[in-house]
């Protein structure tokens, strides 16, 4: 299996760590609110592809900018970060709280990407459709409520709940909180404007999300241009932890087909800007 190396970089002044590991196409991953680890799916790519996993500006080791006060300002910071690494075809994928910022990103400029997945992916209010609410739940709570087989829960809140990571996951909290605590987890304005996003994209959904619910991957596809959904059978918030296996055989495959309109290449893409 592929290695990782972690490293820092400046980008506008913010330092951020960086995950790295692997050769090829250049595939970044957008962590979650939890914060940001090199996850088992993401060893198995980096047998392909260049897999980067940054740690978001106020997660982590990251610098808390003063400039951080919302999604937008992370999806434009990230636009920066793929320019400062010099990417181009980049294989975006974007995990929940990360899945949002993808999408926001991708709104504004698909220059430099190739592809755009979003998994559980936060931004959009659908109405009528239940959520539960992270920040009314205890820490255990809200980690069992990623999962719809609780003996998966059991593994993940053992190794999560322990007292030497309770400082950066205070951190982490305090971030999602100024970054997502009105409107609750989602831009009422990002709808009108994901018709923009002009790369294929791929939405992977666990049939039991209570944290986004699967209705939330179909309004995605109803704006995104002809992107697809493939919906993770018992499983709930986390495919890419609950279910790995269906996970990446879902991104796998797409990533791997040829694509319904051609990827932009280096200088080209649609480049736009979105308040």
């Amino acid at each position: 299996m592929a290695d990782y190396s972690t490293s820092a970089i400046a980008v506008r002044g913010c330092r951020i760590r960086l995950m790295r590991g692997g050769a090829g196409s250049p595939l970044v991953v957008l962590h979650g609110a939890s914060g940001a680890n090199w996850l088992p799916f993401m060893q198995d790519l980096a047998q392909k592809f260049d897999v980067i996993a940054p740690e978001h500006p106020g997660f982590g080791e990251s610098d808390t900018p003063d400039w951080l006060d919302n999604i937008h300002d992370l999806a434009y910071f990230y636009l920066d970060v793929l320019e400062e690494l010099k990417l181009s075809g980049v294989h975006l994928v974007g995990l929940s709280l990360g899945g949002w910022i993808a999408a926001e990103l991708a709104v504004r400029s698909t220059q430099r990407l190739a592809s755009l997945t979003l998994a559980g992916a936060a931004g959009l209010f659908v109405p009528g459709v239940e959520q539960m609410d992270p920040f009314l739940r205890t820490d255990e709570q809200r980690l069992r409520d990623f999962f719809h087989d609780q003996s998966k829960a059991d593994e993940i809140v053992a190794h999560t709940l322990r007292p030497e990571l309770e400082d950066v996951a205070l951190k982490n909290r305090a971030t999602v909180a100024k970054l997502t605590w009105q409107p609750r987890s989602h831009d009422p304005h990002l709808s009108k404007w994901l018709h923009q996003i002009d790369v294929p994209t791929l939405l992977i959904w666990g049939d039991h999300d209570r944290m986004f619910p699967k209705e939330h991957a179909l309004a995605y596809q109803k704006s995104i241009p002809a992107a697809k959904v493939v919906i993770v059978p018992q499983c709930g918030h986390v495919p890419q932890i609950e279910k790995p296996d269906a996970f990446l055989a879902a991104l796998k495959t797409f990533l791997g087909a040829p694509p319904p309109y051609p990827p932009p290449r280096a200088g080209e893409g649609r480049e736009g800007a979105a308040a």
